[in-house]
């Protein structure tokens, strides 16, 4: 009789061979590393003077750009005319100037510049559509009027970061954050500002293709040359790249090669097209409510809410990066609670003075410490002294301000390509091999780029989006919400992340690398990298430091 398969004798097992070595066949596999290995000077150790105020200053070019891009869009808009955009520019950089300030020797105390935000776009844009079609005697009275509205939003919405911050509430939110999320957010910090590159090169290519290319080429490859050579353009590449092509620039424009141009174009790439240089006066020193009282209004505040809160989610990625590229530890939940609360405090000061936007930590700053692989937070400390000196003299600062814009969007496309692989680097602290990390990982990233982007472009430019309901200051603070990657990407990642079996995956998520950094004794470099002068910790009570 016939046996049946089932019944048959199981094959015989056959031995595997052993995994090859490290280092063999399959190539080098490299463990984790907490710290990046081509960092030249880490967040405490500092270059020499001479290099360190070339550095500072290549940071404030850096962040000129945001700047002039938000004067520019918003200032016209408002009714202002060029000399009430050269004072809005001047007030925004005075301001960053105070804040970087405050948040490098107070606040999270990381190389990051704060910088004038994105994310108040649309609560700004409310404020002036609600005045579009009142009567004033003049289009700079319109302007005037809606500084003072934005003013009073300001300063009103200011609580929402200091409640969330001296409260610890935000702090104790990040508790809920592994490597799993930070990858998400991180990138999406970068990666969410995609419009702010290539989309704003091609306006003028012929001047913003050339600076991508010799920023790359000039930057990476010719540094092979010599040693020195090399130190040079690592450190100091962008602005030699940014004076050739601003030179260019310069040449096209006399040249005549836009005479027969349209308005756009001669705005994008000429070089005496902003006006900024004939507007500005020679000194003037921003002063508190300098455009008069605030004017308060329940709808304008809690539109302004929303973009309060969007700043600290997109602060708290920049933090991150910034860490990772300074050659720190992640940020303390207590730290990050501390620079939220300060960042409120910021926030009411843009009030008072009369700053068109709030403040956020400046992405493209924090790619800047990856692209020279300095982290010194002496360097962004001395870039305030710029900032400082050419909101002052504004004929100065006018001069760099008149740089064409598409040239920064030829730069932010390889910063925020830093910022957005920076992120992707946290990924090593959990299990990439993991099907649940994946999916976690893919939809916060998917997400976190697809619903603001459907929210961007479907707001108009009268600051309406896709929430519509009968309550402005509700759609406002949906509409500012969503818009914003980093914020899709928190909520996304942090509600799956611990709710996906999170207990069974606790491994496997990297939980037990971080949770030593939530701790001052938990990790011996948090109170070398965060902690607060000596002289502050004598009169501030142990709960905020």
């Amino acid at each position: 009789m016939v046996e049946t398969a089932s019944h048959q004798a199981p094959p015989p097992q056959v031995a595997r061979p052993p995994p090859p070595p490290l280092g063999g066949s399959r190539g080098p596999i490299f463990p984790p590393n907490e710290q990046l290995h081509q960092l030249h000077f880490c967040i405490h150790s500092n270059p020499a003077w001479p290099q360190a105020i070339i550095l500072a200053f290549q940071h404030y070019i850096v962040m000129l750009g945001s700047t002039v891009l938000i004067a520019s869009t918003l200032v016209p808009l408002m009714g202002g005319n060029n000399g009430d955009k050269g004072r809005v520019i001047q007030t925004l950089l005075f301001m960053a100037g105070v804040n970087t300030l405050l948040q490098t020797l107070l606040g999270a105390r990381l190389p990051t510049v704060m910088g004038a935000s994105f994310a108040f776009f649309i609560p700004v844009m409310s404020i002036v559509n609600d005045f579009a079609d009142k009567t004033f005697k003049s289009e700079h009275e319109r302007f005037v009027y809606t500084m003072r509205a934005i003013q009073g939003s300001l300063m009103v919405s200011s609580i929402i970061n200091i409640f969330l911050g001296y409260s610890r509430v935000w702090g104790n939110l990040t508790r809920f954050f592994s490597p799993v999320i930070l990858v998400p957010v991180v990138c999406v910090v970068g990666l969410g500002l995609f419009m702010r590159g290539f989309p704003q090169l091609a306006n003028c290519v012929e001047i913003g293709l050339p600076m991508l290319i010799l920023l790359v080429i000039g930057q990476q490859y010719l540094k092979r040359i010599h040693p020195r050579v090399q130190l040079i353009l690592e450190r100091f590449g962008l602005l030699l790249c940014v004076a050739i092509i601003w030179a260019f620039a310069g040449i096209l424009t006399v040249a005549g090669a836009y005479k027969n141009a349209m308005e756009q174009t001669k705005r994008s790439c000429r070089v005496d097209h902003s006006y900024l240089i004939s507007s500005s006066p020679w000194i003037r020193i921003p002063y508190p409510f300098q455009w008069g009282p605030p004017v308060f209004r329940a709808s304008h505040v809690f539109g302004m809410m929303g973009a309060a809160l969007v700043t600290s989610a997109e602060s708290t990625g920049t933090f991150f990066a910034a860490a990772r590229l300074a050659g720190a530890t992640p940020p303390p939940p207590h730290v990050l609670s501390r620079s939220i609360g300060l960042q409120g405090i910021s926030l009411l000061l843009d009030g008072l003075f009369g700053a068109v936007v709030g403040t956020t930590a400046s992405v493209e700053n924090v790619g800047l410490l990856g692209l020279t692989h300095i982290g010194s937070r002496r360097v962004v400390q001395i870039s305030t002294a710029f900032m400082f000196f050419f909101s002052i003299f504004g004929k100065f600062g006018a001069f760099f301000a008149s740089i064409p814009l598409p040239i920064f969007a030829a730069i932010y496309c390889v910063l925020f390509g830093i910022v957005a692989a920076t992120g992707i680097s946290f990924l090593q602290f959990a299990n990439s091999n993991s099907m649940r990390n994946l999916y976690v990982l893919g939809l916060s990233l998917f997400l976190g780029v697809s619903i603001s982007q459907y929210f961007v472009s479907h707001t108009t430019t009268d600051g309406h989006g896709p929430v519509k309901t009968d309550g402005g200051w509700f759609n406002d603070i949906l509409n500012t919400i969503f818009s914003s990657p980093p914020t899709v990407a928190i909520i996304v990642g942090t509600l799956l992340d611990n709710t996906l079996d999170p207990r069974r995956f606790h491994d496997d998520r990297g939980i037990q690398w971080l949770v030593p950094f939530h701790h001052w004794k938990g990790d011996s470099r948090n109170e070398e990298f965060y902690n607060l002068p000596l002289r502050i910790n004598e009169y501030m009570p142990t709960r905020y430091l």
